[in-house]
Formats: C-alpha cells, sequence, structure tokens
C-alpha cells in the first residue's frame, strides 16, 4: 500500500507547510511557558511530564492531520476512525493536561470565554454536545457533505475538536475551582460518554451495505481525496484511479466494519484509562483520610 500511496507525492503524504504551523507551535510553547513566561504574568514553567505530553500531542497533532493518516482517512473508512479516535479522544487530553494552570486561568477568565465555558461545561451539556455532533457528523448525508469542501470539513472538523476539548473539561480541568464533580459522578459520566456514542459505532458496524458515498462512489471519493492531495497532483496522474479498492485489501463493507470496531475498542481503552485513573485516585484520596480518635477514648487518655 505505502508504494501506492507514494502516487501522490510528498505533499500529500507528509504536508510540510502543515508541520511549519507544528514546528511554530511548538516553539510557542517553548517561549510562552519558558523564558518569556513573566511577560505574559506567569509564574511556574511547565513540568517534564507537561511539557512531555505537549510535544506528543503535537506529533499526534501532526500525524492525524499531515502525516500519512490524512491521507489515509480520505481513502479508507479504518483511518479515519484511527483518525478521529487520536484526534478528538488522545489529543485534548493530552494540551488540557500540558498546558500550565496559569495559562488557563488567563483563557478561562476571559469576559467573553467565562460564560459560554461555565454553561458548556455543564456535565450533561457536554456529554450531549460531543456525542451529539460526533454522531451526527457520520450520519452518511452530513458525512459527505464534510467530505465535498475544505471549508465545510475544516469547519465541522473543528467544532467537534471544540466539543471534546469540552467533554473532557469536567473531568481533566486543571483548575481546581473548575474541578466540582465527585469521583462517583466522574465514573457514571464516563460511562455515559461510552453509552452515548456506541450508537454511531453500532450503526457503522452492522450496516450490511456501504454508507458513506465518499468511500464507495468514484466520483465522491475523488472529490474527498482532493481535500488533502493537490489538483494539479490527481490531474497528472499518471495511473487511473477508480477507487479506494486500489489501495486496501478490504472490500468498502469490511473496511466500514473494521472502522466502526477500531472507533468503539479505541474509546473503549481511552476511557477505561481516565476511569481507572479517577477511581485510583479515588481510592487513595479515601485510605490515606483518617478517622478522628472517638471522644470516649480520647477522654480516658
Amino acid at each position: 500500500m505505502w508504494l501506492e500511496l507514494q502516487i501522490f507525492g510528498f505533499r500529500a503524504l507528509w504536508s510540510p507547510y502543515f508541520l511549519l504551523y507544528i514546528l511554530a507551535l511548538g516553539l510557542l510553547y517553548f517561549l510562552v511557558t519558558g523564558p518569556f513566561r513573566h511577560k505574559f504574568g506567569g509564574d511556574e514553567k511547565p513540568t517534564l511530564s507537561q511539557q512531555v505530553m505537549f510535544y506528543t500531542a503535537l506529533m499526534i497533532l501532526y500525524v492525524v492531520k499531515g502525516g500519512p493518516i490524512d491521507l489515509l482517512s480520505h481513502i479508507m473508512l479504518t483511518a479515519h476512525m484511527i483518525q478521529m479516535a487520536l484526534y478528538y479522544l488522545i489529543f485534548p487530553i493530552l494540551v488540557i493536561k500540558s498546558i500550565p494552570v496559569w495559562i488557563w486561568k488567563k483563557i478561562i477568565n476571559m469576559p467573553v470565554i467565562k460564560p459560554i465555558i461555565r454553561l458548556l461545561t455543564k456535565p450533561i451539556i457536554s456529554l450531549l454536545l460531543f456525542n451529539g455532533l460526533f454522531s451526527l457528523y457520520h450520519i452518511p448525508a452530513i458525512f459527505d457533505f464534510a467530505k465535498s469542501s475544505q471549508i465545510a470539513h475544516t469547519s465541522i472538523s473543528s467544532i467537534i475538536l471544540v466539543a471534546a476539548f469540552i467533554v473532557w473539561w469536567p473531568l481533566l480541568t486543571p483548575i481546581k475551582e473548575m474541578d466540582k464533580m465527585k469521583p462517583l459522578l466522574k465514573i457514571f459520566y464516563i460511562f455515559a460518554n461510552g453509552v452515548l456514542i456506541t450508537p454511531a459505532c453500532v450503526l457503522i458496524i452492522f450496516a450490511d451495505e456501504p454508507l458513506f458515498s465518499a468511500y464507495s462512489q468514484s466520483g465522491a471519493w475523488l472529490q474527498a481525496l482532493a481535500l488533502c492531495v493537490p489538483g494539479d497532483v490527481l490531474d497528472g496522474l499518471a495511473v487511473q484511479i477508480s477507487g479506494p479498492e486500489m489501495f486496501s485489501p478490504m472490500s468498502t463493507l469490511e473496511d466500514q466494519q473494521l472502522g466502526g470496531i477500531i472507533m468503539k475498542i479505541m474509546q473503549e481503552i481511552t476511557y477505561g484509562f481516565i476511569l481507572a485513573r479517577i477511581f485510583f485516585k479515588w481510592f487513595t484520596d479515601e485510605s490515606l483520610k483518617v478517622d478522628p480518635m472517638p471522644a470516649d477514648v480520647q477522654h480516658s487518655q
């Protein structure tokens, strides 16, 4: 498959301009949280683990939006679902945990942003917002529309990404005043997340025919492919490409079913990791609490 993808050229496979954007973000993070943090009102530098998480997040962002996975996501639904899982489940977690608290406070406390964040991060609203948008996105008509133009694709992807940050915020917020959910409620919150995202995965896994024109009809597929392959490259291909089957060992239906399974598995692994983290922190905090000595014992002493 790799050799076959080479026909689309270096720009389509590696997105050099997007790589420059990623490098600029990395440099900005280094400067704002490091040498110039005092100019922005910052005090503490990010810890080593925070720095590792942020640069890992940038690597993931480049891989899913600038590397070969992005090209493959327009060819195979399996790659698209891997892209979605990394982009909407893993990437926001790393960014939230890696940015110093003082930066988050400056962002969240902006007059326009603060009331919006307080409303949207209410558990029920955040759950319905992210899972509703994710499910709507994978309705075939909306999905094919999103793949029909760069503006639609970028806009819809960005809106869902914002919703992904919002759905993770109540669980992972580094701002203590906003960490109001009790551990038990956080556990139910994660379970609800898993339940609400399931219908979209089930629809894809158990469909008995290809759902998305962007992967099953040559015209719509080429239109979707043009989102990441420069037009002059597509027009100048020496090989006539007919559809995604040229680049996949699976049929379109098998690819669709595997994509749904992968999305569900990656979601379960991610939620399971966060669930374990919350549970063990809760268990540790409870075990460290020392019950006060009964009054009669104190008196006898």
